[in-house]
């Protein structure tokens, strides 16, 4: 018998949910709180008579870590997962930590006003530390390492699909396939069409404020700086076909330099049509994806904020989605002294999601990661006192959780390699 706290009730929250619900032998009892009621009551409606888990639902703000407390208190749960907004990470393991509870999430904290004077200051000096300038990235948490430790209890970081399992998948490689891994290029691909000119695939804020970053990438244990989207390459993705794409800067980068011995280099590619660039460029352009509030009509708006209420809300380009998406890891390295190649990847279908659980499959590769981080905490597993990302346990349950619960994997072991002109 298990109790899970799940926090946010968005589109990667429902996979989560309705897969925890899939799951009723460990997942007796669960708690769906957002700080929109309403959301949770629906969701609880619509899961009655087609599971054997409790669900409750409560209405939480996560900005405020006295509310999370409180209702950690009320419900007492064995493990809280995260699947709010990124920016609120760091309140809810705040929350975490005053009550004992373990903590479970998918993407690392960002601050919500980039543009803010006093965290402009908090971020140059860490970014000169980190030597990379990324707004988001893994040292706010990891500074929680001792507190957990001492606490007793375990903080999982990124159990989404990347990060969370291209890392995974990076575990299993090094476990079952290498004496050393070299190189890792992680690929996402979305082959889907939703027929909007211009829509984001999830939160529109986390990723628009992604994809105008600067890129990066580590090679030779320093990283590398790119303006946004300056490296572009192509990749024939198996049942995808062939797709442009672009390198990133991405969280899980961080980590696997951090977690994966002797790696000389890793890079993250996002494939994007023409179309959506466009969009996104013409907006940059005219101040759209700001998050400095300015003044309109009287009133104080957020331009990025504005913006999300006027674009598609994610949640309904389920029904509309056509294609599929392939997101993996194509490894190089040693083993028994001879070059290795391999590329492992998960396949899947927007339209087979939507049957299944009504959510695009953006939502459902990263709903269904969450709850099996849930699991593997709750079940013992992956269970010990500090910090940690999903790399740094044994790869193995999981994978098998993946195959078990709507994500097979597959290991090609002669792939085409990324090959990048500057």
């Amino acid at each position: 018998m298990s109790r899970l706290l799940i926090i946010g009730c968005g589109g990667v929250a429902s996979v989560a949910i309705q897969k925890c619900c899939q799951n009723s032998e460990v997942f007796t009892d669960i708690c769906i709180a957002s700080r929109t009621k309403e959301k949770c009551d629906a969701l609880k409606d619509k899961l009655a008579g087609t599971t054997k888990t409790r669900i409750e639902t409560a209405r939480v703000d996560a900005d405020h870590v006295e509310e999370v407390i409180a209702l950690i208190k009320d419900y007492k749960p064995d493990a809280l997962l995260n699947v709010a907004l990124p920016y609120q990470d760091l309140t809810i393991m705040d929350a975490c930590l005053a009550t004992g509870v373990d903590y479970i999430d998918t993407a690392n904290f960002e601050p919500e006003n980039t543009d803010d004077q006093e965290w402009r200051v908090i971020y140059e000096k860490r970014c000169e530390e980190l030597g990379f300038t990324a707004l988001f990235d893994y040292s706010w948490q990891w500074d929680y390492k001792e507190r957990f430790e001492n606490a007793g209890i375990t903080a999982l970081l990124g159990s989404g699909f990347d990060p969370g399992v291209t890392s995974v998948f990076s575990a299993y490689a090094l476990k079952h396939y290498f004496d050393e891994i070299h190189t890792i290029d992680i690929l996402d691909c979305n082959g889907g069409d939703h027929g909007y000119p211009f829509a984001t695939n999830f939160n529109p804020e986390i990723n628009l404020r992604e994809v105008s970053s600067n890129g990066s990438y580590w090679e030779d244990g320093r990283w590398i700086e790119t303006e946004p989207m300056e490296i572009k390459s192509k990749y024939n993705f198996p049942e995808v076909g062939e797709k442009d794409m672009y390198l990133l800067h991405h969280e899980e980068i961080e980590s696997l330099a951090k977690n994966i011995p002797g790696v000389k280099r890793i890079r993250f590619f996002m494939t994007f049509g023409q179309s959506y660039l466009t969009h996104m460029k013409c907006l940059e352009n005219v101040g759209m994806l700001s998050t400095s509030p300015i003044e309109f009509n009287g009133q104080e708006i957020v331009p990025i904020q504005f913006l999300k209420a006027l674009l598609p809300d994610p949640a309904s380009l389920g029904p509309r989605t056509k294609g599929k998406t392939n997101i993996g890891c194509i490894f190089t390295g040693v083993k028994d002294g001879k070059e290795k190649t391999i590329y492992i990847y998960n396949v899947c279908d927007h339209e087979e999601c939507y049957k299944e659980v009504e959510s695009q499959a953006i939502s459902y590769t990263t709903g269904v990661p969450a709850m099996i981080g849930s699991l593997m905490v709750l079940t013992g597993q992956w269970k010990k006192p500090g910090v940690f990302n999903v790399e740094e346990f044994d790869p193995d349950p999981y994978m098998e959780a993946l195959n078990k619960w709507g994500l097979p994997w597959v290991v090609c072991e002669d792939p085409e390699t990324v090959t990048v002109w500057r």
